[in-house]
């Protein structure tokens, strides 16, 4: 049989793009049927080429049994062997520029010929266009899954595994994105990996990676250890590549049909569960109101449910006040007492019974911040509640005198920093951190006298609203006449990233006997 130098090469009779065939004594368009002899030769720079290289006619052509590679598929890509060496062609535009040369026992790689000017491996097969084409890591593999997938699909290799990977992607681009969809097998190991992510940024919407199993690295494996249907089947599998931090759609399928989680633990006030659906881990929740209208004791009351109703640590930075001055307030609401007042009457046995259901549970754990408010510093002391303590509800009350202690003057650019980066702490823990914000002094009716809350009346920055899942507005008359309107604060809900429910909740009414706050429902209004 005569020996074949290049095939699936252009016909300029007929014009055929890859039914000719170039033989050592001559070349036939099995299109057409035209033959030439040497003496008319078909491609000057082909012969030039070839003729500077070694005597490639002394080069078998014959199955590779240790890649799984047959006869056919070997005479397709023009692989061969001589002595000690595989050879692989590489061509350009017009015909055979270079071999590369790889040694049968050490694997090293040689080159014969403008190797440089070369196109992918196997490139010349095939036409533009078509469905589906295959990128490997090597030539071997190109074979094998050309082989595998019953010789109809365009396989191709990028020229020096994945070091060259997206050069050469990028120089055969055009021809790559004629295709309509780009499979990217490149090996199953971290080079690989990195390489084929890398290949598909540049590809884009059309590449898709081939995911393989841990017990073959490529497709030479798969075609060795006959499993070609199993790599067929993954190659069908492969999936669409998208960027990281984009996820495709059509593979959440599981989650999406997981039932949505509920809340861990619930508010201690009806009304506001309506609108939020609970306290939910991974979310900042900002608290605002006028200045002296509760917001402290409507954070402790939340201390204490998520105290009675978890086994979870709590954080607390309570800022304006002494950390006896907060011990007794929570220690206040297991004795129905306000204990913080010096006219209160309480037994030793009641003190400890508060004590050891709040303060000595060991869950609780306080700053004592001895006038140091520094940004920095808060923000580490919220970070190593988190990690090193494992406090899952965190309470910084608040983040306006933490603004106001900076150096700087510039209150603004201070909130924003201390917003950013409390965002950042839950993003990393998973905490839930209540905050709480003053705000801004209002025209006509201040907010000590009832007037209402909003997000554009927060103080300082609107970092404070876009970054906070929840926003919470305390309202109360301080001033009012009437004694009970005096004590009820109403709560309403400024943003609400989970559900979007917002408005008026619930209303608070403290007891002063007590030193609690209780939810009515007289307030038909709400």
């Amino acid at each position: 049989m005569a020996q074949q130098l290049v095939t699936h090469q252009p016909c300029q009779d007929c014009g055929s793009s890859d039914a000719l065939t170039v033989y050592e004594w001559g070349s036939k368009c099995f299109s057409c049927g035209q033959t030439r002899r040497n003496s008319q030769e078909y491609s000057p720079k082909l012969t030039k080429v070839v003729s500077t290289m070694t005597n490639v006619h002394d080069i078998v052509y014959s199955s590779i049994s240790e890649r799984g590679l047959t006869r056919d598929t070997c005479l397709t890509y023009g692989v061969g062997k001589k002595d000690s060496h595989y050879y692989f062609p590489y061509y350009d535009g017009e015909g055979l520029v270079a071999y590369k040369k790889r040694n049968v026992a050490d694997k090293k790689f040689s080159i014969e010929g403008a190797w440089q000017q070369g196109k992918l491996f196997g490139q010349q097969l095939f036409s533009k266009g078509g469905k589906y084409v295959t990128i490997t890591e090597g030539e071997f593999d190109a074979a094998a899954a050309y082989q595998m997938l019953g010789s109809k699909y365009p396989v191709v290799s990028v020229r020096n595994g994945a070091s060259s990977a997206v050069a050469d992607v990028k120089a055969n681009y055009e021809w790559l994105d004629s295709f309509e969809t780009v499979v990217i097998c490149f090996d199953n190991d971290a080079p690989g990996r990195e390489a084929a992510n890398a290949v598909a940024e540049v590809i884009g919407t059309k590449a898709k990676i081939f995911k393989g199993t841990q017990d073959y690295k490529d497709a030479c494996e798969y075609s060795q250890e006959n499993k070609s249907k199993e790599f067929v089947d993954l190659w069908w599998k492969s999936e669409r590549y998208t960027p990281d931090g984009i996820i495709d759609g059509a593979g959440l399928w599981e989650m999406v049909n997981q039932p949505v989680e509920r809340a861990k633990v619930q508010y201690p006030f009806s009304g506001l569960n309506d609108l939020t659906y609970g306290v939910r881990e991974g979310e900042l929740v900002t608290i605002t109101a006028g200045s002296g209208l509760g917001k402290s004791q409507f954070l402790r009351e939340i201390v204490y449910h998520i105290l009675l109703n978890t086994n979870d640590h709590i954080g607390l930075l309570f800022l304006e006040e002494s950390v006896k001055r907060t011990a007794k307030s929570i220690m206040s609401l297991a004795a129905n007492k306000p204990l913080h007042l010096p006219d209160t009457e309480v037994s030793d046995d009641e003190l400890k019974s508060a004590f050891d259901s709040t303060l000595g549970t060991g869950r609780v754990f306080l700053f004592d911040h001895f006038g140091s408010t520094a940004i920095d510093n808060i923000i580490n002391r919220v970070r190593f509640m988190a990690k090193a303590l494992e406090c899952r509800y965190i309470f910084l009350d608040h983040v306006s005198i933490v603004v106001s202690a900076q150096d700087n003057g510039d209150e603004r650019k201070a909130l924003d920093e201390i917003m950013t980066k409390l965002r950042m702490i839950v993003q990393e823990t998973g905490i839930s951190l209540f905050c709480v914000s003053h705000l801004k002094r209002p025209d006509g009716k201040g907010h000590e006298e009832g007037a209402a809350t909003s997000l554009s009346a927060l103080r300082g920055s609107g970092s404070i609203g876009q970054l906070s899942d929840m926003v919470l507005g305390l309202e109360r008359n301080g001033q009012s006449e009437d004694l009970k309107e005096r004590h009820t604060t109403r709560v309403r809900v400024l943003k609400n990233r989970f559900s979007g429910l917002t408005g008026p909740a619930c209303a608070l009414y403290y007891d002063r006997i007590t030193g609690r706050m209780t939810e009515t429902h007289e307030d038909k209004e709400l």
